[in-house]
């Protein structure tokens, strides 16, 4: 080959490399070529707004919360997507609203309440057809645990139907008979007597990290605590008597310490990820499905709780951390829901949602990321139902510092400037005529894009 042949071979395969480094440099990458992170949610059951360090209390202590706050972002407005259990749970795993799905009471609801109402013929399970994030996550190769309470539906519907690899406590059930072995929970083996059932929980979770380090998981850790029946460990409890006052507003001693194990569970998790390396690449979030029962707690500052459609009934504590991507100790006021879960979780790991699928929630990506500002202008309640914590059918909506409530059995509306008026004590529906109108019409208009179920009179 001469000179000049040689020096157009070189010349040409240089060319060549460099085509191709400039084409795989610049393609988008492939989901075989992202390193996805790990997601691990915790999810508690009925606790309260201020029931944790970080968020108010004094006397509860939770200081593994209050760390995981300090390593990520605090939402100080979050709320769950209804007022009791099971629509939020459907809504976190789904990013609909519980109207939407036709999920809008806990299963199975209270059917003896004396009412002048008839409510819808709702749905009392997760359909199969619905996708969820575990469903969603698994087409990109995630492989998913549910550990601790489902309260979905039963059988065909229960977490392993439902694109989770792994249930572990797992009923239809809203509640444990017990928190202390034998549990009597038909989808989890009995531990040794005196086991807690939140330490077994968070055990069983740090099983399932370990085992699945090197690829990536969805961990949904939806603790039976903190609803009833309320107990925790006994040398737990005694601790707390002796330093609480009755006259307190939150001062219940075995409360305190089935909160306290719920801080136990996170300090386990959290930890397991550092001894494994994984505390840069994987997601966590804490959070609530409803908020705090009344009289066992009190939510601070808000009015009512669990049951209602006022503060104390549906803002609850909201932790995201992950170290690599969110800045250490900041916080939000901006507005957020259950629904939010879903597509920010798709947001975060780069995968794409199944087609035709309905999302109402809005990823939070870029305020955890500090980059700019959510879309949406309000998020909303629907709740036709009644419940012993005060609710009667009712449909409500935040927009801004201003929040509406539109109650159904004796028509009326409560407007609220929950800036000045956190406690919603001044009702200002008389005072704010043309307000009341606008956000109205746009709750009215919302229950029809999503297909609300209305109570009906008798």
């Amino acid at each position: 080959m001469s000179n000049f042949a040689n020096r157009s071979f070189h010349l040409l395969a240089l060319f060549s490399l460099g085509a191709i480094i400039w084409n795989v440099a610049s393609r988008p990458a492939r989901a075989a070529e992202i390193e996805r992170p790990n997601i691990v949610m915790i999810l508690t059951d009925d606790l309260g707004w201020t029931d944790v360090g970080c968020f108010g209390s004094s006397f509860y202590q939770t200081p593994n919360i209050d760390k995981l706050a300090q390593r990520g972002m605090k939402f100080t407005s979050a709320y769950a997507s209804c007022t009791v259990c099971s629509p939020t749970r459907a809504s976190l795993l789904t990013g609909q609203y519980p109207a939407r799905l036709h999920i809008t009471d806990w299963i199975p609801g209270h059917t003896k309440l004396a009412d002048k109402m008839r409510v819808p013929d709702w749905t009392m399970h997760l359909p199969l057809e619905e996708p969820n994030l575990a469903k969603t996550l698994g087409k990109a190769g995630y492989v998913s645990a549910s550990i601790g309470k489902w309260h979905l539906g039963g059988g065909q519907y229960l977490p392993d139907k439902q694109g989770f690899a792994l249930n572990l406590a797992g009923t239809d059930k809203g509640q444990p008979p017990s928190y202390v072995s034998p549990y009597r929970i038909a989808t989890l083996p009995d531990g040794p007597p005196g086991e807690f059932l939140t330490d077994r929980e968070s055990i069983e979770a740090t099983k399932f990290i370990e085992q699945h380090r090197n690829e990536p998981f969805f961990l949904y850790l939806p603790h039976h605590a903190v609803h009833q029946p309320i107990d925790g460990k006994t040398s737990v409890i005694a601790k707390y008597r002796e330093t609480a006052k009755p006259d307190s507003p939150q001062h219940n001693p075995k409360y305190a310490a089935l909160v306290e194990s719920v801080d136990d569970s996170v300090g386990r998790v959290v930890a397991k990820l550092e001894e494994l390396k994984l505390t840069e690449k994987t997601i966590v979030i804490f959070t609530s499905d409803n908020g705090g029962l009344l009289p066992v707690t009190s939510n601070l500052g808000i009015r009512a709780g669990k049951g209602s459609a006022y503060e104390g009934g549906v803002r609850v504590p909201l932790i995201y951390c992950w170290p690599s991507k969110i800045a250490a100790g900041t916080t939000s006021d901006v507005p957020t829901i259950s629904a939010d879960f879903y597509p920010t979780m798709l947001a975060f790991t780069g995968v794409s949602d199944a087609a035709k699928h309905t999302v109402d929630g809005e990823s939070l990506e870029p305020v955890l990321r500090q980059s700019g500002a959510l879309k949406r202008d309000a998020i909303y309640w629907h709740y036709p139902h009644y419940h012993p914590g005060g609710a009667t059918p009712y449909s409500a909506m935040r927009a801004g510092d201003w929040k509406l409530i539109e109650f159904f059995e004796k028509p009326r509306f409560e407007l609220y400037n929950l800036k000045t008026d956190q406690l919603e004590a001044h009702d200002l529906a008389t005072e704010q005529p043309d307000r009341l109108k606008t956000m109205s019409k746009q709750l009215a208009d919302w229950r029809k894009e999503v297909g609300a179920q209305m109570a009906t009179m008798k």
